[in-house]
Formats: structure tokens, sequence, C-alpha cells
């Protein structure tokens, strides 16, 4: 296939707990702890966004040339918290006025979501295009164009979800193929009860408004490609039942589960070798134990024959005296 008719995949993947899905919850009523442990990716509390924080930014490498902050600061919690601030400070302020018992005031939005588990405290996107066949062999200066495309496509983001509001987005280009990872915070406005304004993932990100929003952005990411490398390059068409494929943050976790597992396994080949070692040895011991069996049974044999004959010899000896 020439390079100018190259399809490429394309990936916009938001993270979610899925034991908190409907048919998790049926599944946790079955299990005897009444949970499940399904995947989970989601941004729910501040340790979680401290995980998101480390992963993203590389704090545990030197190599920071390989990733390339495009919104926001090194920190994402600080990114967070104020955003927190700028988009509910005012709502927040509103509803204390309105509040007749300081207990039922609220001091900190971005804490009080933070310890709420039926909230997320923030969500993050991944968006991808190519997969590592298609990268694997280019340049990181070819890669280091893909900074242009993500810039665009979070321009894109912010005019076709509106109510999504990004804190942080950064660029790696040291896995298999670049990607975006996106830490925003969803809102919903006019709330009846509560903050006037509040965060509000599931109301902003569904099942069917993240299918018209990858559409959406899948096809601007290619045209944003082709104007950036200079292509023309067309989208691989989406599997049926599939709004997506995998990224490669994704497929790291996987290939890191992969190598727990491999790694379970060989210590178990590991312990049924030594467990076969010590059957043969103890094998060798109960046949050795058998040999020495067999010769303290021929030597009490033989013994017993010799009491006997020297029984025998007495009696005769004896008998011999008497008549003398």
């Amino acid at each position: 296939m020439g390079v100018k008719n190259m399809e490429l995949s394309y990936s916009l993947h938001l993270g979610n707990d899925k034991n908190k899905s409907i048919k998790a919850r049926q599944e946790a009523k079955n299990t005897p702890s009444g949970t499940t442990s399904k995947n989970n990716n989601a941004i729910q509390n501040v340790k979680q966004l401290g995980k998101v924080n480390h992963h993203n930014l590389r704090q545990y490498d030197n190599n920071q040339e390989l990733i390339k902050t495009i919104r926001g600061s090194n920190d994402i919690t600080k990114d967070v918290k104020e955003l927190y601030l700028e988009l509910f400070d005012e709502a927040k302020i509103e509803y204390n006025n309105k509040q007749t018992r300081d207990d039922r005031k609220i001091d900190n939005y971005f804490n009080k979501i933070s310890n709420d588990t039926k909230h997320d405290l923030a969500c993050e996107i991944v968006i991808e295009l190519g997969n590592m066949e298609y990268w694997d062999e280019k340049s990181l200066e070819y890669k280091y164009q893909m900074t242009q495309v993500f810039e665009q496509q979070l321009e894109d983001l912010k005019e076709i979800v509106p109510d999504f509001y990004i804190a942080n987005a950064t660029i790696h280009f040291d896995e298999h193929s670049p990607h975006m990872h996106i830490v925003g915070v969803p809102v919903k406005e006019n709330c009846k009860t509560g903050l006037s304004r509040q965060v509000g993932k599931t109301s902003i990100f569904t099942k069917e408004s993240l299918v018209v929003i990858q559409d959406k952005m899948r096809e601007r990411c290619i045209d944003e490609f082709n104007i950036a490398y200079g292509m023309d390059s067309k989208l691989k068409e989406k599997q049926k039942g599939k709004n997506r494929d995998i990224t490669s943050y994704e497929r790291k976790l996987f290939n890191e589960r992969v190598k727990g597992l491999k790694q379970e396994i060989s210590n178990l080949q590991d312990e049924v070798t030594n467990l076969e070692d010590n059957k043969e040895s103890i094998n060798k011991q109960i046949t050795k134990l058998n040999k020495d069996k067999n010769n303290i049974s021929d030597e009490i044999d033989k013994k017993k024959k010799l009491i006997i004959k020297l029984s025998l010899n007495q009696k005769i000896n004896f008998g011999m005296r008497m008549k003398n």
C-alpha cells in the first residue's frame, strides 16, 4: 500500500471504572465480597489524580524530551485544583450564602468531590492516531510533528464538548506511538440541588455522546494529520460493535499485566521443578530405605538361622555329655 493511501486507526478513550457499570453491579451481588475487580482507570479522587500525574509527566525518569505538555503545568494535581476554583468557586459561595447551618456549607469543593465515591474528580481522555505498525520505524523528529495535530485536537475537543474543561494535556513520544493524555473536568449547569454548577461526568459523557464525539474528532484528526504531514491518508473503518482501537496506554497496561502473569507462571514452574526434584530425592531415599530394609531382613534371617544352628549344636553337645 502506498504512503499516500495509508490507512490509520484512531482512538479516543475515556477512562472509566468498569466496576460501576450496571452489569458489574449485578455481578457483584453474586460475589462473597459484594464487589468486582474489573479495570478501573477513572480519576475518582486526589490519590488517583496523583497516579495520573506520575504517569503522564514521567516523574520517574529523566527522558523529559520524550514528553511535551501543551496545556497546563508540570503538576496536574495543581492544574485541576486551580480549574476547580475557576469553575466552581462562585457557585460554591452562592450555595453557602443560602445555607443557615454551617455544617451544610462547603469549604472546599475539590476535597468534597475527592471524598465522594459517587463522582469522579476529573476525567482523562487518551487520543492516538496510527498504531505501532505505522509508527515503529518513524524517526523522533517525524513523531514530533504530531504536536501540531494534537494541539488542533484540543481546539476541536473544546468546540465539540464545550462542557469539558481542560486542565492539562501532555503528549507521549516514548511509547509505541505518539498519543496525548488530556485531563479535564466535565461540568453540568443549572443543577436543582446542591451547587448550581457541578462536576458531571455521567451527564456529559454517555455511551451515545462518546460515539458522536469520536466520530467528529476522528474525521478532524485525519484532516489535520494530512495537513501537518502533507499526505492523503485515510482512516481505517471502525470495527462493528467497537468505537475505538486499543491505545498505547492500554497496550502498556496489558503488556505489564501479561509480564506479571508470565512471572507468576515462571515462579510456579520453578516451584513445580523444586517439588519434582524433592519427589525424586524422596523416591531415591525410599528406594535406599527399602534396600536397607531388605538387607536388614536378610541379616535378621541369617542371625535367626545361626541362633537355631547354635541352639541345635548346644543340645547335641549337652546330650553327648550326659551319655558320658
